[in-house]
């Protein structure tokens, strides 16, 4: 085959590489593991789209270039499979959720192999096959067993388009995050899991692993710890009834500024109150938290609170610009130092009282002044306090009140516990019992044989019955599952429509949801919730170390031997939800000791998007979404996955161009030429050649470790060009610069090598070899057709830099723009002479400021003086 036929080449190596399972892990191999994880995929009836490619294709580069480096890699891959999308299909189409899953897999599957996507198919996982799902439902009853899932009536989130609660994660800007409907508020009785009980371990822990620092503050703002105090507010009421307040606050120091009180219409008191008092129960029926108000209303209580600090009465009022959820559900209104405080103030003509100087020093009331002052300063108006700094008087106040029992040092978090209950059939079913005898006997599982002798992380009874908005959790009837029972398995159902009750279809399923009470032998009901989407996906990274184990979810010896993850690849969508959920089950089951370490990942990457040509997101409606199927048959794998490669870092969001993959199969076309031209592989390398390979070896190394593999390919393009131009290589190394390529264009590289390098002698007579070498090899016949079987280039070691290979300095060319100079690209100084402006240019336009600084102007020329200076003027 003197062509470069990509159809031909990809086809037959992908069937030797499956055959040979040439990617698979070993456990327990003697050299060190190395294990890079890409986020599965949820598999659409759409197959993959070119942002699977781009998402995939970097980390597959990576993990080959870890093989190659003596490292035991496993690379994983698996389907992510339950949730709505394949629901909505089935509905529409009437074919059972299961058939849509298999066909969307089988087509993934398909797509990726014809990628050449290194994954070890040997492990490859489904989050909706029984017996993967069995161990999602046994990580739930651990976690009931252990105080951390319990029953709560509670508000949640409902989207009226999809029909389908949603988590307080899943609610952005008030809106379902996946369709975009204004979600609404409504109470039912729902799952909930106690992750609370680990906000600080998540917050600490993150000092553990190696994220970016957006992803790192991503989950922190999410988490929202807040260190303050928690505060007593003594009240007492018209029927002479002592209560409490207790409100949590992040400024103790400005307790002598607090002239009220405000609860949320939600406090359990406010409630209460509520039962005899008509125009707070009136003004609680008005608050619609669908919406966000920006006019501060409220309602005054008819009751009194004591400031602990000053002895002085504050009234207590009723307002929704107080949440539930966040600290206690109350807080004490200081206006002078609070901007929503202040508004409230005015709105109502309460008090105002100025107790930290502000920056003019003043000690004015806020009301004669032009701003509320929210910083720190030197107090005044606080009694035996005045002339403290606020960090000294925070520490002084709540120790005083400590004294008398009235404050104590806490810390808060803006994360709620998760709402775990989906009413969708499509989902693991909640392996949970519930039997109205034992409920009504108050008899819960902590009662049983099995109970009394469990000792639970959580104490599920005292005092964490309460749930996190501080209403009273009753377990008594609930039951898990045996594990002998385990999975309960989904039925078939003929109709699979989720209900405007917001009750699952799974409900209708008589002999389904009858079962025997677990404790007493009685009629009982299974649970018809089933778990979120995110469930399978928060411990699937472990089963990989063991897919097919059937007593637990993995050998713990191989647990120990593959985790942690050692870099773990995905999307920015996904660094707050997912990332927390896995992080909050591994703590859990590490706790348990059934996992090894307290962080799941070491290292996160995150993968930008590809574009359409145009710049804008790919969609069908704009008629502009590439197929990658398409791209692949016309051009080949090889091509468009170092296109991909090519075009720009991994974290950046780029765009696609059919012409760029035009340019790279040209690319590679040049190399499958050269490697059949005699004169530019010979006995001994070119010496003006052997330095430049070295510098090709040493960018495109650190291209892929930093994920900047575009650098990593326009280093192989340099040193093709000078190839072209100048001398000749030995087969030796020619074999490094098909190395060099095996991560980005494998199929091409596998097939030259394999017939041009890497035989016992060259496979055309023309090479010069010895009268014993051509003997061995056979007829000429035989040598123009024979690929020699032997070990593939995907296992060979990753070439090395030789000693003293590096003494070229460096070329520093400035790239300005219209002038000014704003980056600089560092490249071998026989190789900036030798490159021509068009490539000068193709690089600069790779470099992360440049492209900003490009982005929407128009390029009118450029000069370059070669190897010293770029411009653009725009």
């Amino acid at each position: 085959m003197t062509k470069y036929d990509p159809a031909k080449i990809e086809g037959k190596w992908r069937e030797e590489w499956e055959k040979t399972g040439l990617y698979q892990a070993i456990d327990f191999d003697k050299k060190p593991k190395y294990y890079a994880l890409t986020e599965f995929p949820y598999p659409s009836g759409e197959g993959l789209h070119m942002g699977h490619v781009f998402s995939y294709g970097t980390p597959d580069i990576f993990a080959r270039k870890k093989r190659m480096e003596r490292f035991n890699v496993l690379f994983p891959i698996g389907w992510d499979a339950f949730g709505l999308p394949t629901e909505n299909y089935a509905v529409k189409t009437g074919i059972q959720p299961v058939v849509v899953t298999k066909n969307n897999t089988d087509r993934f599957r398909e797509q990726m192999k014809s990628l050449g996507l290194s994954f070890d198919w040997s492990r490859e996982i489904n989050t909706t096959d029984p017996n993967y799902y069995k161990w999602t439902q046994w990580i739930f009853t651990q976690l009931f067993k252990n105080g951390l899932a319990y029953k709560s009536e509670t508000p949640v989130g409902w989207c009226p388009s999809c029909k389908i609660i949603l988590a307080n994660e899943e609610i952005v800007n008030g809106k379902c995050e996946r369709c975009g409907t204004v979600a609404q508020q409504r109470k039912q009785s729902q799952w909930v899991l106690r992750i609370t009980s680990y906000a600080d371990r998540l917050d600490k822990e993150l000092d553990l692993v190696d994220y970016p620092d957006m992803v790192k503050a991503s989950q922190r703002n999410w988490i929202g710890r807040k260190e303050g105090a928690k505060i007593s507010f003594k009240i007492q009421d018209t029927r002479n009834k002592t209560h409490e307040i207790m409100i949590f606050t992040t400024r103790p120091d400005t307790i002598y500024g607090a002239t009220f009180i405000v609860l949320a219409p939600e406090h359990p008191l406010a409630i209460e109150l509520a039962k005899t008092d008509q125009k707070i129960a009136d003004y609680i029926k008005t608050v619609n938290r669908e919406e966000v108000s920006l006019v501060k209303t409220g309602v005054e209580t008819e009751l009194k609170a004591v400031n602990p600090a000053s002895d002085k009465e504050i009234p207590v009022w009723v307002s929704d610009y107080v949440l539930a959820e966040a600290g206690t559900g109350a807080i004490m209104g200081v206006p002078a130092h609070d901007e929503r405080d202040y508004e409230f103030a005015g709105k109502f003509n309460l008090p105002i009282i100025r107790v930290v100087t502000g920056p003019d020093g003043s000690n004015a009331p806020i009301n004669q002044v032009s701003e509320v002052f929210t910083g720190t300063g030197e107090m005044i108006n606080s009694d035996d306090y005045n002339g403290l700094e606020s960090p000294v008087a925070f520490e002084k106040i709540v120790e005083d009140l400590k004294k008398r029992g009235l404050a104590t040092f806490s810390t808060t978090y803006h994360l709620r516990d998760w709402i775990f209950s989906r009413q969708h059939y499509w989902g693991e079913p909640i392996p949970m019992v519930y039997c109205e005898k034992c409920a009504k006997g108050g008899i819960s599982w902590w009662d049983t044989k099995e109970g009394k002798a469990f000792k639970p992380l959580f104490n599920p009874l005292e005092p964490e019955h309460f749930d996190s908005r501080g209403v009273l959790v009753n377990l008594a009837g609930w039951f898990p599952v045996p594990e002998s029972k385990l999975p309960v398995t989904l039925p078939e159902v003929e109709y699979y429509q989720p209900t405007d009750t917001g009750e699952s279809p799974l409900a209708k399923i008589k002999n389904w949801v009858e079962v025997a009470c677990p404790e007493c032998g009685g009629p009982a009901r299974r649970e018809t919730d089933t778990m979120p989407n995110w469930a399978g996906s928060s411990w699937y990274y472990l089963r990989f170390s063991d897919p097919t184990a059937k007593t637990e979810l993995a050998d713990p010896k191989k647990l120990n031997y593959w985790q942690p993850v050692d870099v773990y690849f995905g999307g920015a969508e996904h660094n707050t939800l997912h990332l927390l959920y896995s992080r909050f089950w591994h703590k859990f089951l590490n706790d348990l000791g059934r996992v090894p370490g307290k962080e799941p990942y070491k290292a996160r990457r995150q993968h930008g998007l590809i574009l359409a040509e145009d710049g804008t997101k790919m969609s069908k409606s704009k008629g502009n979404v590439i197929n990658p199927d398409q791209m692949v048959s016309k051009y080949g794998a090889d091509a468009v996955r170092t296109f991909l490669s090519f075009v720009g870092p991994y974290d950046q969001t780029l765009p696609w161009s059919t012409a760029g993959v035009e340019g790279v199969r040209r690319f590679l076309n040049r190399v499958w030429t050269i490697y059949q031209n005699d004169q530019k592989i010979a006995n001994s390398s070119s010496p003006e050649l052997i330095a430049k390979l070295n510098w090709a070896i040493k960018r495109t190394g650190e291209g892929i470790d930093n994920l900047k593999q575009n650098t990593g390919v326009a280093a192989l393009m340099e040193f093709l060009n000078l190839w072209e131009k100048t001398g000749a290589l030995s087969r030796e190394d020619a074999g490094k610069f098909l190395r060099l390529l095996a991560p980005f264009a494998p199929f091409l590289a596998e097939e030259l090598w394999q017939r041009y390098v890497a035989g016992p002698v060259p496979l055309y007579p023309s090479r010069q070899c010895s009268p014993e070498e051509l003997r061995a090899v056979g007829s000429p016949s035989k040598r123009a057709t024979r690929i020699k079987k032997i070990k593939s280039i995907h296992l060979e070691p990753w070439p090395e830099v030789e000693e003293g290979g590096l003494e070229e300095k460096e070329a520093t060319i400035a790239i300005s723009i219209n002038g000014k100079t704003r980056a600089t690209l560092q490249i071998s100084a026989p190789q900036a002479q030798a490159l021509d402006e068009a490539r000068v240019v193709a690089m600069a336009k790779s470099v992360e400021k440049i492209a900003e600084y490009l982005k929407g102007k128009s390029i009118k020329r450029t000069v370059y003086v070669p190897g010293k200076i770029l411009n653009f003027v725009v």
